[in-house]
């Protein structure tokens, strides 16, 4: 038994299929399917039920599998301890990014990073606020990018406030604010809305603004994509608030500052229980480029 069969193992139970687990690791099926039967020789036990269409763990294979993942997980770090010991950061890092993160160019960052340690995997994960800080603090990201109402702070995690922005209207061509020079949510309460789902710190922007208002306001559509709320703006169905810096790549659209709009605050986050170095190299780049951020 080895690490490699260990893998593709998990790759079958991933995706349920031989041919995408091949694919996923970089092998012919064949060669993969010759691995596995050679693990279950070994192992006196059937990993998997297989016809030409379906594949599926067995009981055996239910309770192979953990114990798998964790031989896995225990290589990795052993691989990266002994990698960071002379100096070179391997291993993976998890990224938790929101629709609107403005603050700080992403790609860019991840670009640099890339070119200090090019044997570092990265991991993108794009949600809302609430999401990202709880997958932080459960050791599912490294870091993340957090948008909150001013009022609210990242719990539970390290913090670093990255900016402040005001939220603007964000109109259709069209519309009749779009020749505005300012408006106010009393004036906006009067208009249907696109935002993103009730309850999530993104929302929470802007339905915090209008109840402190003693304003209410109709929200027709709810979207999680930043980019299909804008697209849904160009069509004149709705209007929208969000960050001022975020609207700045967004076109085809017009933008109104709110005299009493909401202001949103950009945090850094991460978990200071056992930071893996690929996390502290992270970081050491986004403070070399931003010493606000260290």
């Amino acid at each position: 038994m080895d690490l490699q069969q260990m893998r593709y193992v998990l790759a079958v139970a991933e995706t349920g299929s031989f041919t995408r687990a091949a694919e996923r690791c970089f092998v012919v099926q064949s060669a993969l399917s010759h691995r596995i039967a050679n693990l279950e020789r070994e192992l006196g036990l059937k990993l998997f039920a297989r016809t030409s269409r379906r594949v599926q763990l067995t009981a055996a294979g239910e309770a192979f599998l953990p114990a798998a993942r964790q031989c896995l997980e225990a290589a990795e770090r052993a691989s990266v301890d002994a990698a960071a010991a002379v100096g070179e950061v391997r291993g993976r890092l998890a990224v938790g990014v929101i629709p609107t993160v403005a603050a700080v160019d992403v790609p860019a960052a991840l670009h640099r990073f890339r070119d200090e340690h090019p044997r570092v995997r990265i991991a993108l994960r794009v949600g809302s606020s609430d999401e990202l800080a709880a997958g932080v603090r459960e050791g599912g990201l490294d870091v993340a990018f957090l948008g909150l109402p001013e009022t609210d702070r990242p719990l539970g995690v390290r913090a670093r406030e990255l900016a402040r922005d005001r939220l603007v209207a964000v109109v259709g061509t069209a519309h009749p604010l779009a020749a505005a020079a300012e408006v106010d949510l009393a004036r906006l309460a009067e208009e249907t809305f696109v935002d993103f789902p009730a309850g999530t710190p993104g929302r929470a922007q802007s339905d915090q603004a209008f109840t402190a208002a003693g304003l209410g306001r109709e929200v027709a559509f709810e979207v999680t994509a930043a980019d299909l709320m804008t697209r849904i703006v160009r069509q004149g169905l709705a209007v929208a608030l969000l960050p001022a810096a975020f609207t700045h790549h967004v076109r085809d659209v017009v933008t109104v500052p709110v005299a009493d709009g909401p202001v949103r605050v950009e945090h850094l986050v991460w978990s200071d229980f056992n930071p893996s170095p690929a996390t502290l190299a992270f970081l050491d780049v986004l403070t070399a480029h931003d010493p606000c951020i260290g």
